[in-house]
């Protein structure tokens, strides 16, 4: 099973040391500030990633030759890909050693799972007591944002199975039946560009859930509950770049999946107007739609931001510019864990599953600490407070491009 990351060309605060910071991006040679210290002025910071050696430093009369420069950067990428290739190898040991039920069984039995509480919850909305109502309501949000969070984002990343043949059939099934998107369009985007340009200015600067034109009550609050809305007529738009054939499977995916769900609303849920049931179906699937946008910008957004032609290797790249959110254990069920606690991990090697990015966690944090590379890790209600006290810097403006002192 490859473990690095897809290939971009063929695919189109934080801790450290146990401190949290409140800088979103790199505040110097040392350690961040803790929260509450006043951010220092972007056009004056120069940022330098921890466990990078700083050159020789120049006085007012000295020049430091090309040929110098170029030669310490590419010693600096051997040692870069040298670091990334031993992190590789102690992964791939645990994966080797590990079993189908673990690298995949763990995961679809999940899936599976949520599956089989569909049937239930779409009778529990027959009951006129309010308790079985709501829990019925709450059991369809959990198993829609299952199949549509975690069963597409494993699916995407051809996770669910080693099968090539059979990734394409669970992409198709959980990102276009059960999601209303189109899979071409959601693979091109989360795999090729995000992941394979993550924190790049103008690409994988999870700027696609920038929407500036919204204050930050609206946009953190209200906003997600239009999701569901959004998310098909988005699709939609996306199918201009398709070709014809995949448009028209697409269209038939996304009509097939949301009429299901209306007629189950109508014949086994007993609904009786047009509008009771939608307003159902939008109340079912944006249950978690709040968590769904606030994980897309916390772990990415606030952290450092790069230019596509001064960017870190790969290994220092995803150390700093990703962060993972503590344990939850609904966020862990319906989302998976790389995209809550494991998502440094899950960058590191997207082609695993949630469960063995879970097994390798310990392994990734203990390697990054010990070679002093940044492991960022806070809490969900931390980011909320940062989001909420600094969106005009973080979601309106453009977000400052990290230097790198030394490799430019």
């Amino acid at each position: 099973m490859p473990l690095e990351n897809e290939d971009p060309a063929r695919w189109r605060g934080k801790q450290v040391n146990g401190e949290v910071s409140s800088m979103p991006r790199l505040g110097g040679m040392g350690d961040p500030p803790s929260w509450g210290t006043p951010a220092p002025d972007i056009s004056r910071t120069k940022a330098m990633a921890e466990g990078w050696e700083p050159g020789p430093v120049l006085g007012d009369g000295d020049v430091t030759p090309w040929g110098s420069l170029q030669q310490a950067g590419q010693e600096l990428g051997r040692r870069e890909e040298a670091l990334m290739a031993e992190l590789s190898e102690l992964v791939q040991k645990v994966v080797k050693s590990s079993s189908w039920w673990e690298r995949h069984g763990v995961d679809i039995s999940i899936l599976a799972c949520s599956f089989l509480l569909l049937p239930a919850g779409f009778l529990c909305l027959r009951s006129a007591q309010a308790i079985p109502f709501l829990a019925s309501v709450l059991t369809l949000g959990v198993v829609h944002h299952t199949l549509t969070v975690k069963g597409s984002h494993l699916a995407s990343h051809n996770a669910l199975t080693e099968s090539k043949s059979w990734s394409k059939v669970w992409a198709i099934f959980f990102i276009e039946l059960c999601s209303a998107f189109t899979a071409e369009q959601a693979t091109y985007n989360h795999v090729k560009i995000h992941h394979g340009y993550t924190n790049v200015i103008g690409l994988g600067d999870s700027s696609t859930w920038k929407l500036p034109f919204l204050n930050r009550y609206i946009y953190m609050f209200i906003a997600p509950l239009a999701v569901p809305i959004i998310t098909p007529l988005v699709a939609l738009d996306l199918l201009r770049n398709v070709e014809w054939k995949a448009a028209l499977r697409t269209l038939c995916c996304m009509f097939l999946g949301l009429y299901c769900h209306y007629w189950l609303l109508l014949h086994v849920s007993g609904f009786q107007s047009l509008w009771s049931t939608l307003l159902c179906m939008l109340l079912t699937r944006s249950l978690l739609a709040h968590p769904y946008i606030h994980v897309n910008i916390f772990q990415h957004i606030g952290l450092p931001m790069f230019a596509a032609d001064q960017k870190p290797k790969r290994i220092h790249l995803m150390s700093l510019g990703i962060l993972n959110l503590p344990r939850n254990a609904v966020l862990d069920w319906s989302f998976g864990h790389s995209l809550i606690s494991c998502h440094v991990e899950h960058h590191l090697f997207p082609s695993l599953s949630d469960n063995m990015c879970l097994k390798i966690k310990p392994i990734v944090s203990q390697y990054l600490k010990q070679k002093k590379l940044r492991y960022n890790e806070d809490t969900y209600t931390s980011r909320l407070r940062l989001f909420l006290q600094r969106y005009e810097e973080l979601m309106v403006h453009a977000p400052p491009i990290t230097e790198l002192v030394g490799i430019q």
